[in-house]
Order: C-alpha cells, then sequence, then structure tokens
C-alpha cells in the first residue's frame, strides 16, 4: 500500500494527498495539482529508517 501525504499546493493553496511509491526511493517527478490542475514539482526524499520526506514547489521555484 502506498502512503499518502498531504500537501499544500503551491499555486492555489489547496491541500491535497499525494500518493508516494516509497519503494522506488529518492525521487522527482512531476504531478498536476487535482484542484487547479497546474504541474506541481514534487520530490521525495525516503529516509535510511523508512520514513518519507515530500516537498512540492512551483515549476519556477524548482
Amino acid at each position: 500500500m502506498l502512503p499518502a501525504i498531504d500537501v499544500q499546493c503551491p499555486y492555489c493553496g489547496e491541500t491535497i494527498t499525494l500518493l508516494v511509491d516509497d519503494s522506488a526511493g529518492t525521487q522527482r517527478y512531476i504531478e498536476d495539482c487535482h484542484v487547479c490542475c497546474r504541474p506541481i514539482n514534487v520530490s521525495v526524499h525516503v529516509e535510511d529508517d523508512g520514513g518519507v520526506e515530500v516537498h512540492v514547489a512551483a515549476e519556477d521555484e524548482a
């Protein structure tokens, strides 16, 4: 089961839920906001202890 992470869209400010594939390790990808449909840069870092850290940014912030 993929962990669900709540993040705030950098464009519209709405909270959206991302399903993160923590088995893939550290990764970067683009996912559209489920509310305003703008592209969000998503960075996922999997800690050594299995914790997942997610950062999101607008296209011009990446």
